[in-house]
């Protein structure tokens, strides 16, 4: 029979790794420290600089109390160690307890530095100051990033954590305990390594992850990575003002759908372009993706007239044209991809058959 303290100290190894980790089961059931502490962090989407400088310092201190709730449980599962006397009974348990306790203090005080005068003493607050317009302050580059954030045209993925975000300006990294930011009018971006992935945990196929050196022309600002599904290189780089420059060593593998997307992309670029129609103040938000523009509106303009083939759309535009391409991909025979682009697809609104020819970007 397993002793207690065996038991309890690799059902607590496994907690405190998940907890550290934040797998998508952990995501789902709140146990983060944002799901913990959404009341004391805020709301990201309406200060998305001062949350993730709560976010980091919360993290510190929660993290640090694992080794003392450790101690705690132990001493209760285990009562024959004495853990609970004035000293425990050997130097190896005094020691644990000491940096047990050592801890949390240590991240207080970090998190109190951080904190002061309104957290200028985050290295968040120091990265912005020093790439802030001349004469103005960090808090004028947050309001920046805070503004640009809001916009539903960003590029943004992964959990606040492990957070990509790509606005007008700025390139953003989030970390358990840090925050890198670049200005992209600054940032020379690098693919360093392309690694496929047999399986992957959220999914169960395979997935090819990729990692993005991001260097400053500011040599105060240090280089950081950033890694992201191949899927989504992309989308990536639609946001990004300059190019990715790839080592010559990198391959990545783009996906059927994507092939498609880019081959449908570059067609309805060829069509005639049509303005927005005058009843409309602004460009809406794609109702797919709630993410980019509706940049695209459908027109009859292949000719075909026969029953069966394209008819006239009257539809204002309401898809962007990354998910009008998906959604075109999927109405097509899967067996037949060379036939895709040739193809026709009802409007994912009205359902009136259309073509690629059919496909026009808003001005």
């Amino acid at each position: 029979m397993e002793s207690p303290e065996a038991v309890f100290t690799f059902a607590y190894l496994l907690f405190a790794i998940c907890f550290l980790l934040t797998p998508t089961e952990f995501r789902s059931a709140g146990i983060t420290v944002h799901g913990l502490l959404a009341g004391f962090l805020g709301s990201e989407d309406l200060d998305f600089v001062r949350f993730h400088m709560r976010r980091t310092a919360a993290a510190l201190l929660l993290h640090s109390f694992l080794p003392f709730f450790y101690y705690l449980g132990l001493g209760v599962a285990a009562p024959h160690k004495n853990l609970f006397s004035t000293l425990p009974d050997t130097f190896v348990w005094r020691a644990f307890l000491a940096v047990a306790f050592g801890l949390p203090i240590w991240a207080a005080l970090v998190g109190l530095a951080w904190r002061r005068n309104s957290w200028d003493g985050h290295p968040l607050a120091h990265s912005l100051e020093i790439q802030a317009p001349a004469g103005a302050g960090w808090r004028a580059a947050a309001l920046l990033l805070n503004t640009e954030f809001c916009r539903i045209d960003k590029f943004s993925r992964g959990p606040p954590e492990g957070r990509v975000v790509v606005t007008d300006s700025w390139v953003v990294c989030t970390a358990a305990y840090s925050v890198n930011v670049a200005l992209q009018r600054d940032a020379h971006l690098e693919l360093a390594e392309a690694r496929r992935h047999t399986l992957s945990a959220e999914t169960s196929t395979a997935v090819q992850m990729l990692t993005v050196r991001v260097k400053s022309r500011n040599p105060q600002v240090a280089p950081f990575d950033i890694r992201l599904n191949s899927t989504e290189y992309g989308e990536l780089r639609e946001k990004l003002q300059a190019p990715i420059h790839a080592a010559s060593n990198v391959v990545i593998h783009q996906t059927l759908n994507d092939l498609f997307l880019d081959a449908f992309r570059a067609q309805v670029e060829l069509n005639p372009h049509c303005a927005m129609p005058a009843h409309l103040q602004e460009v809406e938000p794609c109702i797919g993706c709630m993410q980019g523009p509706a940049n695209v509106k459908l027109f009859h303009r292949c000719g075909a007239s026969a029953a069966g083939e394209c008819e006239m759309c009257r539809c204002r535009p309401m898809w962007c044209l990354a998910c009008m391409g998906r959604w075109f991909a999927s109405r097509q025979d899967q067996q037949r991809p060379e036939r895709w682009l040739s193809g026709r697809a009802p409007c994912p609104t009205c359902r009136a058959p259309f073509c690629v020819l059919d496909v026009s970007l808003v001005q």
